[in-house]
């Protein structure tokens, strides 16, 4: 059997890191959802980036736009918003059909240059919201500070919201806090929560590509604490995940949400993002077997999804060692690391990586722009 077939007997699904024109036009997305049960799509501006400047496929329609007037920002929103509808088309039947387990979404994100900015997040949200016009696209905001007041209000306003960069177990509960007020207040005004749906992003390579080389750093000095350094290296973003996991169920149980669940609540999925793996020392598949789980999504790049097809080996392992992971995160403060400053630190550099790739996509759609009125 596909593996990626066989995952959904685990009640997890994949969803596609990754969008473009061309895998839009020449079947292979349609494919996907047919043959490997692909059941969504994110993207963010360093996917479209790659998409827009490595291909053709977009230049006609940004020089035949440049040419009526429109600015580089516009013309790239138009862009996006066209590939999200199409893909959100494509999987409209999987987002109709009865046994959904709320998928068939397609995520786009709101400018990153937003993430400090509450009332620009809410109102490009909205504007993203409705030029797509598709009830399956999930609008993506950051988790910053400045973001969670955002996601309430959009949730509130009844919204699909994709909550991107968490990389902290307090500030996921701070997100999933945000949804679930987001939720009381549109029952509170009388608005069914049954259909809005959302997905919490946790990040994990990013974890472990900042904490081995300072835990390996620890490790190199010897003395007590160098074994127990060594004994980290590579576990924390699995800890993490296992305890966010955790935390996911104590979330969505009791009675303040099942008087939400009455209503039709939907909970806010586990979304496992960063999950391509980064360290050629470790498993090419360490973030996608090992956090397989009922209730998750899994955000995978091309490359991995087509190596989960010929090698995954599909089972139920998110709460398998979650002693482990526990002490895990215990031990890292005797080695004197902080966890909730280090994934601070990635969340500013999450936000500035996407500033990064936003900025050379809208440059390099000017530098089209200008070369076509130029050549008139």
């Amino acid at each position: 059997m596909n593996p990626l077939v066989d995952i959904r007997r685990l009640d997890q699904s994949l969803w596609l890191d990754f969008i473009s024109r061309q895998v839009l036009t020449n079947g292979e997305l349609k494919r996907r959802i047919a043959e490997d049960a692909l059941r969504g799509v994110t993207s963010n501006p360093a996917i479209f980036e790659k998409a827009i400047g490595g291909s053709a496929d977009y230049d006609d329609i940004i020089i035949a736009q440049g040419r009526q007037g429109k600015l580089a920002e516009e013309i790239y929103q138009g862009l996006a918003v066209a590939d999200v509808q199409a893909a959100c088309d494509l999987f409209r039947a999987l987002y109709d059909s009865h046994d959904n387990s709320s998928d068939g979404y397609v995520s786009l994100e709101v400018s990153p240059a937003l993430a400090h900015d509450t009332e620009g997040t809410l109102a490009e949200a909205r504007q993203l919201w409705q030029a797509v016009n598709r009830p399956n696209v999930m609008i993506k905001v950051p988790a910053t500070v400045q973001g969670l007041p955002a996601i309430r209000t959009l949730i509130a306003e009844g919204l699909n919201v994709n909550v991107t960069l968490i990389f902290g177990l307090e500030r996921y509960k701070a997100v999933a806090e945000a949804f679930v007020l987001g939720l009381e207040d549109r029952a509170n005004a009388g608005q069914s929560p049954a259909d809005i749906n959302s997905v919490a992003s946790f990040f994990l390579s990013r974890i472990d590509v900042l904490l081995d080389p300072l835990l390996e750093k620890i490790a190199a000095q010897g003395a007590e604490q160098g074994p127990l350094a060594q004994s980290l290296v590579g576990e924390v973003a699995i800890a993490c995940a296992k305890q966010a996991y955790q935390l996911y169920k104590e979330i969505f149980a009791g009675p303040r949400w099942q008087a939400l669940a009455d209503k039709g609540a939907n909970t806010q999925r586990l979304l496992w993002a960063s999950t391509g793996n980064k360290n050629p020392n470790y498993d090419a598949l360490k973030y996608v077997e090992n956090l397989i789980g009922p209730k998750t999504v899994n955000t995978v790049p091309l490359e991995t999804m087509d190596l989960f097809r010929q090698q995954g080996q599909p089972a139920d392992r998110l709460e398998q060692g979650l002693d482990h992971a526990r002490q895990v995160l215990t031990d890292l403060p005797k080695l004197g690391l902080e966890l909730d400053a280090l994934t601070q630190q990635l969340e500013d550099e999450g936000v500035q990586k996407f500033n990064e790739p936003f900025g050379k996509m809208l440059a390099l759609v000017e530098k089209k722009r200008q070369q076509a009125l130029a050549s008139d």
